[in-house]
């Protein structure tokens, strides 16, 4: 919203506290404020939480007319990317109050998941990136009246089956290959110390 951002660049203009603020750059790009800009984050930079920027429709389950209706609005590589990032923090057992960042693309058949895990204080940190192939071509009988394949909670019509299957396998892959490095402990205290706050 514009009254957001207005009151957001607001207090950074006139409060000395701030030299910088992190805002949605494609919001003020939408409110034609590209000057503000001053640099775009990579993914180098800064990660992101799962599902960040991601939309997505709830419906009751196995209600066909209306996966139908919704399946027009799906973008494939999006529902491949929410299913590998959502994999990887499941397996992780993650949630709201532990430090878990993601990045996730797909270029040329492939998709890449990079996943971390860091302290509360940054201090330590795991990051990889995997990918897999997901240029599967959908099958005719995929989507059956009764179907009601769900990855990670997310049902896909139209996607292929294959393509879905890599990219939950990718995101658990991703996972255990963190927790095979230590993840686990470092997530341990991350809670902790949440859960004592």
């Amino acid at each position: 919203r514009s009254s957001d951002l207005n009151t957001r660049l607001r207090k950074l203009d006139e409060n000395n506290e701030f030299s910088a603020i992190i805002l949605a750059a494609a919001g003020l790009r939408r409110m034609g404020w590209e000057n503000r800009i001053g640099q775009v984050l990579n993914p180098e930079d800064c990660m992101y939480a799962v599902g960040q920027g991601a939309l997505a429709v709830e419906v009751r389950a196995k209600d066909q007319e209306i996966l139908n209706m919704v399946s027009a609005l799906h973008d494939p590589e999006t529902v491949l990317r929410c299913i590998a990032e959502r994999a990887f923090m499941r397996q992780l057992e993650g949630g709201c109050s532990v430090p878990v960042a993601v990045n996730s693309a797909v270029k040329d058949g492939q998709l890449y998941l990079s996943g971390a895990v860091y302290s509360l204080d940054g201090s330590d940190s795991l990051k990889e990136t995997m990918q897999t192939g997901v240029d599967f071509k959908l099958q005719q009988d995929e989507d059956g009246p009764e179907d009601d394949i769900q990855h990670v909670g997310i049902t896909a019509k139209n996607v292929p089956r294959a393509a879905l299957a890599a990219a939950e396998a990718l995101g658990v892959a991703l996972a255990n290959l963190l927790l095979n490095q230590g993840a686990k402990q470092i997530l341990t205290v991350a809670r902790q110390l949440n859960d004592s706050r």
